[in-house]
């Protein structure tokens, strides 16, 4: 937030200062985004049969969520039981810890803790362990970017419990980890009973009972510091503006050594491989910024009619290959987008009135892989525009973004009096006529003087 503050007085023009605002003060405590403000993941709980001692439940994750999804290693989903509940078996994932289930004898519950942690399985497992939508690791993808995977479920068999819809009980406390933290969940409420229709699509049953919880993102509880940043440059300014210095840290080589890493040290395969297979936290390469993501947007060319942009995504993230990640940029300019190069693209509406917010992704098997750190860890890609003459200029910033998005973390960007600003072509020094005619009589009469 210090960068935020560090050039409020220097903001050149009221409209520049509100997006800045804007883009300063989305990054915090709220779960609400502006860009996606209906975005959330939905975990129904649907009660498919009664058992002599319980209840067997399919539970279904639905990731509303435009442009956010969950990657590698997957969602983490936990709850307390109200009562004194168990879980006799699970398909298409797996509580982490059994539990203390002492007391059993004979058949023993897959889990006695009275708050599990579930997690998704693994893909390649067996068959008979499998239902519909599980088993991807725990990999959910937006909404957006490929709807047929953007639902996660598992069946539970749960013990000790209700077996009618007046002694069932539901959980409260859920928890939702996308790896780690930043999903905040309400709780549980009864709803209607979900339906389902069969593959022939000619019957139609329904669930015994049906919860749904639902859960909404903050990125400031996602982590304290910022993840991406952009840069910015234009073809009429030879001048570059990086990433604003200590975005996302600082290298404090004297008190944390080994928080960044040189990409000409020696060895260095063998330094990003001792950090560990399991842990998950950004090892990046030393830079001003210290973001494992970097976003580069360059006003490249200017036609009669048409303008372009090319847009460079650069990953100095040594621990993380980026599958399925996306860009939300937020320009006035998108209404009128002619043409995108190696780019899926989709206008995002939420005030459907105004069309200025674009979804970019890769294309699949090309580059939907963002790699790690390294010569292959970028992507790009060039946008061309439509000038819309009432609108269009080069002046006071207008052709570079309000915001930007990676992988739903808003992305810091410079202060906006440090965006590339368009000489004057006619600029020359301001000589008076007095000046010129005083510089001319002092030459013709030193001339004469010398004669």
């Amino acid at each position: 937030m210090e960068l935020c503050f560090r050039s409020l007085s220097q903001i050149p023009t009221p409209i520049i200062l509100l997006f800045f605002l804007l883009s300063c003060f989305s990054f915090n405590t709220s779960a609400y985004d502006p860009l996606d403000p209906n975005g959330n993941i939905t975990i129904k709980w649907d009660i498919i049969s009664w058992t002599p001692d319980g209840y067997v439940a399919v539970v279904t994750m639905f990731n509303f969520q435009q442009y956010r999804h969950i990657q590698a290693p997957g969602w983490t989903l936990g709850w307390t039981w109200a009562k004194k509940e168990v879980i006799w078996s699970m398909m298409g994932a797996q509580t982490t810890e059994q539990g203390d289930c002492s007391k059993y004898k004979g058949n023993i519950p897959h889990c006695c803790k009275k708050d599990p942690t579930v997690v998704d399985l693994l893909p390649g497992t067996p068959y008979n362990q499998q239902i519909a939508n599980c088993c991807k690791g725990g990999v959910i993808n937006s909404w957006v970017q490929d709807p047929s995977n953007a639902a996660s479920s598992f069946q539970v068999s749960v013990g000790a419990a209700g077996t009618t819809n007046k002694t069932v009980r539901v959980p409260k406390n859920f928890t939702l980890k996308a790896p780690g933290p930043g999903y905040t969940c309400g709780p549980a409420k009864v709803g209607k009973p979900t339906k389902f229709v069969s593959q022939d699509g000619r019957r139609q049953t329904q669930a015994m009972m049906t919860w749904n919880v639902t859960c909404t993102y903050s990125q400031f509880l996602a982590q304290k510091t910022p993840t991406c940043c952009v840069s910015l440059s234009s073809f009429y300014n030879d001048t570059i503006v990086p990433c604003p210095t200590c975005t996302c840290g600082c290298q404090n080589n004297g008190t944390q050594p080994g928080s960044c890493v040189n990409p000409d040290m020696p060895h260095l395969a063998s330094v990003v491989s001792n950090h560990g297979k399991n842990n998950f936290a950004p090892l990046v390469q030393c830079t001003s910024h210290m973001c494992p993501i970097r976003v580069h947007w360059h006003v490249k060319l200017n036609y009669k009619d048409y303008w372009r942009v090319k847009v460079t995504i650069t990953n100095f993230n040594y621990r993380m290959n980026y599958t399925q990640w996306n860009l939300v940029v937020q320009h006035p300019n998108f209404d009128n987008l002619t043409q995108l190069f190696s780019f899926n693209y989709k206008p995002l509406t939420p005030y459907q009135d105004i069309n200025d917010t674009a979804m970019l992704w890769g294309v699949k098997f090309y580059n939907d892989l963002l790699s790690q750190a390294g010569p292959l860890g970028n992507v790009q890609s060039e946008l061309l525009f439509q000038k819309d003459k009432s609108t269009f200029t080069f002046e006071k910033g207008w052709a570079f973004p309000r915001r930007i998005y990676f992988n739903g973390d808003n992305c810091v960007m410079p202060p906006p009096d440090a965006y590339p600003y368009l000489p004057n072509a006619g600029f020359r020094p301001d000589v008076s006529l007095l000046v010129l005619a005083i510089t001319l009589l002092s030459s013709v009469a030193f001339h004469f003087v010398r004669i």
